[in-house]
């Protein structure tokens, strides 16, 4: 049995579906059996809670041969990150209550570094919160994900894929959602380890090339372009970040145009990534005609 948090999500949907792929037994712990009900027709055992709730997460973990955690997305966190913290100490505290044999965390390309990044900060508190567990931790830094871009599907009907990349041709760590839970799946039921391990996942790539494969979806010819830095905060806020708290995620394009976000750092292992923003440009638009 693995326990799967954020199984109503991208990349816990897809640990999971890698998981049952392998006729493993998997446990999802869900604030909602309603918005899970697709997972327990396919057998998943759903525990009711959520990871406010140490109680309810270290109730999940019993039994398990491994956990999969992750932090929820809080594009507009407070200041001192104390959403993340939170999650963290709860995490923390179920670990040391029950200690499964492994432990896989989703963390992101640049959480090794202590300052300057904006919304990844919640990951790096979650790496440096999460190495104190008795538990083997496993540390997933996932690229920025090509799910991200799926806006485009609309956005660039008219040739045109507004990002916050710049310069547009240069290249930092992306991946799809789906590899990154395939991953975890290995980790999860593959070999087994001690101490702490750190895998860098995705591969290197261009916002054009992004723009490029979107444009092969849509039989357009699309081009990246950079939004400018003054434009930032108005974009984010028509994604939905409320007005005067765009900072973290304005800082975070602003680390991995710095080159935050590029592979090979020091101590890491690295998996690349096998599907293509083509892949995941297609699947999407497939899923819409079906």
């Amino acid at each position: 049995m693995y326990l799967v948090m954020g199984i109503t999500g991208n990349v816990g949907g897809a640990t999971a579906r890698h998981l049952l792929k392998q006729g493993k037994q998997v446990r999802a712990l869900v604030r909602d059996r309603q918005k899970a009900a697709k997972w327990a027709e396919q057998g998943v055992e759903l525990v009711d809670g959520d990871w406010n709730d140490a109680t309810a997460i270290a109730a999940a973990l019993k039994g398990v041969e491994g956990a999969f955690v992750m932090l929820p997305s809080v594009w507009a966190p407070s200041p001192d990150y104390r959403e993340a913290k939170d999650v963290i100490a709860n995490y923390v505290e179920a670990l040391t209550i029950v200690t499964p044999s492994r432990v896989v965390a989703l963390s992101s390309m640049g959480a090794n570094k202590t300052s300057g990044l904006g919304m990844i900060t919640g990951l790096a508190l979650f790496e440096q919160g999460l190495r104190d567990v008795t538990s083997p931790v496993a540390f997933v830094r996932a690229g920025g994900f090509f799910e991200n871009f799926l806006f485009g599907l609309q956005a660039a009907q008219g040739g045109t894929l507004p990002v916050f990349y710049n310069p547009t041709d240069r290249r930092s760590t992306m991946v799809a959602t789906d590899d990154i839970g395939a991953e975890v799946a290995t980790l999860l039921t593959g070999p087994a380890w001690s101490g702490h391990r750190v895998i860098e996942l995705g591969s290197m790539v261009s916002a054009d090339e992004v723009a490029a494969q979107l444009g092969e979806v849509l039989k357009l010819d699309v081009k990246a372009f950079a939004l400018p830095r003054a434009a930032w905060a108005d974009a984010f806020q028509q994604f939905g970040v409320p007005k005067g708290h765009t900072g973290p995620a304005e800082e975070m394009y602003e680390s991995v145009n710095a080159g935050w976000m590029d592979l090979g750092v020091t101590g890491t292992e690295h998996v690349e990534g096998t599907t293509s923003a083509r892949d995941v440009f297609a699947a999407a638009q497939n899923a819409v005609k079906a």
